[in-house]
């Protein structure tokens, strides 16, 4: 009787284990994913974004002794830029690497599992290299975008496919690059390819199926739509009112694209999106505001509707994209959300309801705006500052050149920042560059890019490009900065160790004092960091985790900064790091 009293003990153990495990990542698991040591479910380390981890095992008296545990190549001939952010859960590790690529990596050993390499068609048109930022988790499925504009979800133990659907037109420009975002059960996701004149919008799916619940374009004047569960979709209402601040046709193909991704604040209940350039370049062509264009955007999760939006860039000329991370974080008893905007300037603004509570630059040098006025929220234009007209230049082929500072690539771009809820301080990767920009005649050609500006970037400072810098968010001082030679271009985490961790091009992965700045600890990782790190803890043990791999917008579009940085080598790999144990 006692054997079979076991037995049937063992055996419901067993049953209780596989459905533990059967039921794979939950909503309750990624709502808890800032607070949960164990696994890095989302990209932010927590769906609000704000990259900071409660380990303490490395700290600042502790740091000098890390070293590698692991290091994994993603192998081949397929480098380019590596920007991918790790995902941590059931003694996996899952990255992707350039090219639509993605790996299943044992957390214990750093062997691979698994591989999938999505085919793409010879005609894809990424806009700045051919990147992946990392993908997304739930149930047993892992899920990323690819570079022919599809959506894969696959088998974390297996690495099938269990479904898979495409979300545009890579041919007329469409791309994705962003990781997805799961929020309140869905999967939400944005697109790439403002530079082709694509829409911008974000959608939401079963995470669990791939089917449409509901798109919500960017770009004033497009309407949204819900879809039954049959597929069928009915109108959601237009994105606000055609015309208002698109005068003319060009909203049909006007840019705002999601490409870096969003985030949600479950207090809120809203999902937070930034919107890229507005197309074209060339601001002369497209009087008006050019909503939702260079804006954080908040979205309810379950209808798509806009609860409030509000524009960093109106009537952008400088390809100021308005994508950075909306981090939210508590101050003074509000919730709210900072943002290093490429424009120069860092918002303050209620995440309820979009009021913005502070605004002030987080660069030494912008020449487009001399502030933000507090009471509209809207730039003080410096008009001298925007590219000419062309119709207005000599025989209408080119406008008057002006120079502008930030530089397009911006004074913070795809480097997602971290918050430290210790310290109350933003941790910033900050670039000093300028430009020559000028406006040329443009007009749209579906697939073909849709600029009409031409532009060389050059450095600011002999000494440095980029600039980690702590910011705090209520007086706008920044506390300390790290000077680097070339622009920074990889994310940042911070820890409750004390610690703010940050790679750079170089191929540094750093660990700096948080309220000093003080350097504690460098590792030659042998290719440029451009990727953001991460943190987890497997047993008694803290791990630290980065990708490696130069590559992304700068060595495309840098002009004089790309030349200054060419002897920088491409790579493919992630680093694991550990505390000796001598």
């Amino acid at each position: 009787m006692k054997r079979n009293l076991i037995a049937a003990l063992v055996g419901m153990m067993a049953c209780s284990s596989f459905s533990a495990h059967a039921l794979g990542v939950t909503d309750a698991m990624i709502a808890n994913d800032a607070k949960a040591p164990n696994n890095v479910l989302s990209w932010g380390m927590g769906t609000q974004g704000q990259r900071f981890s409660p380990l303490t095992q490395i700290n600042t008296q502790t740091v000098n002794k890390l070293v590698p545990a692991w290091s994994f190549s993603f192998g081949g001939e397929k480098q380019r830029g590596q920007e991918s952010q790790p995902l941590i859960y059931n003694g996996k590790m899952f990255v992707t690497g350039s090219y639509s690529r993605i790996y299943a990596i044992d957390l214990k050993t750093g062997a691979k599992l698994w591989k999938y390499e999505h085919r793409l068609p010879d005609g894809i048109m990424p806009c700045c290299d051919v990147v992946n930022r990392g993908a997304a988790l739930y149930d047993n499925l892992v899920i990323f975008g690819t570079l022919d504009a599809q959506l894969v979800a696959l088998d974390q133990d297996t690495g099938k496919i269990v479904w898979k659907e495409k979300v545009d037109d890579y041919a007329a420009g469409y791309s994705m690059s962003a990781a997805p975002l799961i929020a309140n059960g869905l999967l939400l996701t944005g697109v790439s390819g403002g530079e082709f004149g694509v829409v911008g919008r974000v959608e939401a799916r079963n995470p669990k199926t791939g089917q449409l619940v509901w798109s919500r374009p960017m770009i004033e004047g497009h309407m949204g739509y819900k879809y039954d569960k049959d597929g069928k979709a009915t109108e959601n209402g237009v994105t606000g009112t055609v015309n208002k601040s698109w005068p003319g046709d060009l909203w049909k193909t006007g840019g705002g694209a999601t490409w870096l991704g969003g985030t949600y604040d479950p207090t809120t209940k809203l999902a937070y999106f930034g919107t890229g350039n507005p197309a074209p370049w060339n601001s002369h062509l497209r009087p008006g505001d050019n909503l939702y264009s260079a804006s954080t955007v908040a979205l309810d999760v379950d209808t798509g509707k806009i609860k409030w939006s509000y524009q960093t860039t109106p009537h952008d000329g400088w390809d100021y994209d308005g994508v950075n991370e909306f981090v939210t974080f508590d101050m003074d008893g509000k919730r709210m959300g900072g943002k290093a905007d490429r424009n120069g300037f860092f918002y303050v603004i209620d995440a309820k309801d979009g009021k913005l509570e502070n605004a002030f630059p987080f660069v030494k040098k912008i020449t487009w705006a001399s502030g933000i006025d507090l009471k509209t929220g809207r730039p003080n234009y410096l008009e001298s500052g925007r590219p000419g007209d062309p119709t207005k230049g000599e025989e209408g082929k080119k406008g008057a050149t002006v120079f502008a500072a930030p530089a397009f690539l911006g004074a913070k771009n795809q480097m997602p920042m971290a918050y430290s809820p210790q310290t109350k301080l933003f941790y910033v990767p900050a670039n000093e560059w300028g430009m020559d920009i000028w406006n040329e005649p443009v007009t749209y050609k579906k697939g073909g890019a849709f600029l009409g500006a031409g532009f060389t970037i050059h450095p600011l400072n002999e000494d440095y490009i980029g600039a980690m810098r702590a910011i705090d968010p209520k007086t706008g001082k920044i506390v300390w900065e790290v000077k680097n030679s070339a622009p920074l271009w990889g994310g940042v985490m911070t820890t409750a160790g004390g610690l703010v961790f940050y790679g750079t091009p170089e191929g540094f992965l750093k660990a700096v004092d948080a309220k000093t700045g003080k350097e504690l600890w460098k590792f030659q990782t042998g290719s440029g960091v451009v990727a953001p790190p991460v943190t987890w803890k497997d047993g008694d043990t803290q791990y630290i985790a980065v990708t490696s791999g130069w590559g992304g917008a700068v060595p495309l579009w840098g002009g004089e900064v790309a030349k200054k940085v060419n002897f920088l080598e491409q790579g493919g790999s992630v680093w694991v790091f550990k505390l000796s144990s001598k």
